[in-house]
């Protein structure tokens, strides 16, 4: 089970808050508890940081688990809010489930620096996860097998790819792991692999190919034109107020507030 992860901020003055955060020194104590998508670590996490930073004594805590364990949690009253990088399906609505987008953040496929293939269109890359393409040299690539990276059953970022590229129940993964951390660290290591990971998580060690000659950007995500992409959810459950301290996160997070926080973790605010 993974250890949750405690982001604690010593208080900071009123001179040295992030720029576009109210200050609230009013606030003593309290906590808010979320738990879901590995993907939206980087977004939640600098919210989680501001939030504290502006209301002393509180206390905001991530527990990166993914997104079908975070809607879990919500149903089973485990966490406040819970994180999922996917919309709600109808049966989680039905159970008093409610969604409120955060976010919007591009699905980046990716190969090694090494992959001479810079750009696929979204039929391409279907055909390849479904097995249909097993060698790079069938995409202008090298004389190798595709090696196929995706994350878990129940993932956020899995369902949103493969409902995009309409590859549910077909991709032939070599590997799935339970992290955006692990598809892209995989992926870094072996020159014929080909994975997906959220934009907001990208890193320098795996290039992230063009998808019909659209880049996956801030930009290209607002506009539309970028077409692998998901929403970052909060989840909350009918009926059941937050605590103080819980819908004021809540409340701070959705607001234009924090539209530049998020925007500085690498995915667009839905507000």
């Amino acid at each position: 089970m993974k250890k949750i992860m405690m982001i604690v901020l010593a208080a900071i003055t009123a001179a040295t808050m992030l720029a576009g955060c109210a200050a609230d020194n009013g606030s003593a104590g309290g906590s808010v508890s979320t738990d879901g998508s590995t993907s939206m670590e980087k977004v939640i996490g600098a919210l989680g940081e501001s939030f504290m930073a502006n209301n002393q004594g509180t206390t905001f805590t991530y527990n990166p688990t993914g997104s079908g364990s975070g809607i879990k949690a919500v149903l089973e009253g485990r966490c406040d809010i819970g994180l999922s990088s996917r919309s709600l399906k109808d049966d989680e609505k039905s159970e008093g489930l409610n969604e409120t987008v955060l976010a919007y953040d591009g699905i980046a496929i990716i190969v090694n620096p090494e992959n001479p293939v810079n750009d696929l269109d979204l039929e391409t890359i279907a055909k390849l996860y479904t097995g249909e393409i097993t060698n790079w040299k069938g995409v202008g690539g090298s004389d190798a097998e595709v090696v196929l990276i995706g994350r878990e059953a129940g993932s956020g970022t899995r369902d949103g790819f493969e409902s995009i590229t309409g590859t549910a129940d077909k991709c032939q993964y070599r590997q799935e792991l339970t992290s955006t951390g692990d598809v892209i660290t995989t992926v870094s290591q072996n020159p014929n692999a080909i994975g997906y990971a959220s934009l907001a998580s990208l890193k320098d060690s795996v290039k992230a190919l063009t998808v019909g000659g659209v880049a996956p950007t801030e930009d290209t995500v607002k506009d539309g034109s970028y077409v692998v992409q998901r929403p970052f959810v909060l989840v909350t459950k009918d009926g059941e107020a937050l605590s103080e301290t819980a819908q004021k996160f809540y409340d701070y997070a959705t607001s234009a507030d924090a539209a530049d926080i998020i925007a500085k973790a690498g995915a667009v605010a839905a507000n």
